[in-house]
């Protein structure tokens, strides 16, 4: 009878932890609010309109669980001003879990909730959507929905987004002790006289002294200015040694998701805003994207000139900004031969896992139907429950604005994109990537057709940079014979290693595993 209670108890183990999961997006959470003051709503936006962080004490259940003494204010810039100059109660809300209780945690050990309205999304599906997709090829938050309830009143159904923090560092990185910069400018800062030009959180170099910085960037640590301004001046004036301080890969993966997702509320559209950096111990920027809301083409301005119509997002080239010097972080990156065939490469995998003929349709229509009951019970919900069905598929309102449908976008974006020259070129074909050990040396083996050159990007234990060599297929350093399609090289390293690979020919690249840097194998 024991082992029959053990191995039930197993079976319940996946239910168990997915109801500690804050951020499944299988699960709707219920959050309940409770303040003492009656006139609360008043409260937070005198506290909002007053330009601080200060919050309102209450307590909070989420499924069943109370926490006392939580920090309640409201969050946004124009998903806070526009709605509630539309008079609307539905407004962002951000929670915090430590705001008197020090070790306090919500479930989960979260500090902190960010409850966003949905501003600007008639499908109510864009951030959750996003944030799955993006959380396939780099660090990037996790997103769900939750119904909200303040002093017993319901008054909505609401987007969950994990925050970029020290837990989230933790988790994605092992460690939490850097600089952290969110890249998002203060749009009512002045410009210090005497700094040389940027253009928002490009990136660009505007001389020495931090104070130029403090407009477009926000630190979230004691120290960094100097970091920052260390970062811009190596992609101004040292382009070829970028490596050294940022994750190239994991940068070229945010721009390939950016593009594929016409996400242009980011650094690849006008306002060049809503990512982080965080610079490891290892002195390497990692950047990590942010605020989803409008991807999927609710953003229509790619910063070249005028709003641009359907056909234009779904047309959007996959090179935009290739050649500007206001965004070093494109620009610099793709001016590198073998960067810009890694980029395609990442495009054309974030194509194939997501976007095949139905393959998003039927995942969006599986979030959709779980969310559907809620967004009718919503009653203060920004757009018609008539508008939340029409823009699953086709353009809806959202006031004024038209958003295009999810999959009037994507079917013809996926289309164009693959009939692009550069995502047409045969890449090399790499297969039966595999190593061998030794006491103190690993020696990498691939075989690879189709392919002029081939990399192993290695690292001799993990989170550290990964260090680029080229295997050889001449017979020598572990290839027995030379010609035959084998490529390899022997390195220092043993168990704790990791490494993937990179086939190259004169217009493509491949990547294995596909999601290099994100996935590898490992050396155990």
């Amino acid at each position: 009878m024991r082992k029959l209670y053990f191995l039930l108890f197993l079976c319940l183990i996946p239910f168990l932890s997915g109801a500690q999961d804050l951020y499944d997006i299988n699960k709707i959470r219920e959050i309940k609010v409770r303040f003492a003051e009656s006139n609360w709503d008043v409260i937070l936006d005198s506290l909002k309109q007053a330009g601080n962080d200060d919050r309102l004490m209450g307590a909070v259940t989420i499924d069943g669980m109370v926490y006392d003494s939580v920090g309640v204010r409201y969050k946004g810039n124009s998903s806070y001003f526009n709605t509630r100059q539309q008079k609307s109660s539905k407004l962002p809300f951000n929670i915090k879990a430590d705001y008197v209780r020090k070790k306090q945690r919500f479930k989960g050990d979260y500090k902190s909730l960010k409850l966003s309205n949905v501003f600007r999304d008639p499908s109510f599906l864009r951030e959750a959507m996003a944030y799955e997709i993006a959380g396939k090829y780099m660090p990037a938050p996790r997103a769900n929905f939750v119904k909200l309830y303040v002093n017993d009143k319901y008054i909505g159904l609401y987007n969950n987004t994990e925050s970029i923090d020290k837990k989230f560092l933790k988790d994605k990185y092992a460690e939490n002790k850097g600089v952290l910069l969110k890249c998002d400018p203060n749009w009512h800062a002045k410009p210090k006289k005497g700094c040389l030009k940027g253009e928002k959180a490009s990136l660009m170099h505007q001389g020495d002294d931090p104070e130029c910085y403090y407009g477009n960037y926000e630190l979230k640590t004691k120290t960094g200015w100097k970091d920052l301004i260390e970062l811009t001046k190596t992609l101004t004036e040292e382009p070829k040694k970028v490596h050294e301080i940022l994750n190239v890969d994991q940068t070229l993966w945010m721009h390939a998701y950016n593009n594929v997702l016409v996400n242009l509320d980011s650094y690849s559209g006008k306002l060049c805003h809503n990512y982080y950096l965080y610079r490891d111990s290892f002195g390497v920027f990692q950047p990590m994207v942010w605020d989803m809301n409008m991807a999927f083409g609710g953003f229509r301005h790619d910063g070249t000139g005028t709003a641009l119509s359907n056909e234009k997002l779904q047309q959007l080239s996959p090179f935009i900004h290739y050649k500007s010097p206001n965004r070093p972080l494109i620009s610099q990156l793709l001016s590198n031969p073998l960067n810009r065939k890694v980029y395609i490469a990442h495009i054309r995998t974030i194509l194939n896992e997501n976007f095949k003929p139905g393959a998003f349709e039927r995942r969006l229509n599986e979030v959709h139907r779980l969310i559907d009951f809620q967004v009718q019970q919503d009653n203060n919900k920004l757009y018609t429950h008539e508008g939340f069905k029409q823009n699953l598929k086709v353009t809806a309102k959202a006031g004024k604005s038209n958003i295009i449908g999810l999959l009037e976008l994507m079917d013809a974006r996926a289309n164009y994109l693959r009939e692009h020259p550069l995502l047409k070129k045969v890449p090399p074909t790499l297969s039966n990537v595999r190593h061998t050990k030794a006491t103190d040396k690993v020696t990498i083996m691939a075989n690879a057709t189709n392919a002029e050159t081939v990399f192993v990007m290695f690292r001799a234990k993990p989170y550290a940079p990964f260090k680029r060599f080229r295997l050889l297929d001449s017979g020598a350093d572990g290839d027995q014979t030379a010609g035959d399609g084998i490529y390899s090289m022997e390195l220092d390293g043993g168990v704790g290693a990791q490494y993937y690979v990179i086939g190259e020919n004169e217009k493509s690249a491949a990547l294995s595993p596909e999601r290099a840097a994100f996935e590898f194998y490992k050396v155990e």
